[in-house]
């Protein structure tokens, strides 16, 4: 029940409005999401498979920070999903960012040099030369 005015319940309605808004607002985020997800998934695979000399200039990594610590835990195992990125730079100059897996992370230094495979965006393999 909410406050009755002329025989109109605010607050209902008000509550009614807002909560249609929000569930339009994030169903919008979350297609907005997948559609961007599905077409850089397409546009990848339709993407040439290249494989070109670079070198490895920077890494960095990407771990989600949230405020929803469990008292007592101190693990900081919560199931966030670290990504990891690899710049390369080829001969002409360019630089590109690619997500790598942990692994291909580890194994990789600044300074490296050899045979990049990508397509698109999509990191394949990395050998030195």
């Amino acid at each position: 029940m909410g406050f009755r005015y002329s025989g109109f319940d605010v607050g209902f309605s008000v509550f009614g409005i807002m909560f249609i808004f929000v569930f339009i607002v994030i169903i919008g985020i979350f297609v907005v999401i997948i559609v961007k997800g599905i077409s850089t998934w397409n546009k990848n695979n339709n993407s040439p498979r290249l494989t070109v000399v670079a070198e490895v200039v920077s890494k960095r990594i990407d771990v989600p920070h949230h405020r929803h610590a469990n008292a007592g835990d101190l693990t900081g195992a919560h199931g966030y999903h670290t990504t990891y990125y690899v710049t390369f730079q080829v001969d002409s100059g360019d630089r590109m960012e690619l997500s790598v897996s942990g692994s291909e992370y580890g194994m990789l230094v600044d300074g490296d040099r050899g045979k990049l495979s990508f397509q698109g965006t999509r990191y394949l393999s990395f050998e030195r030369c």
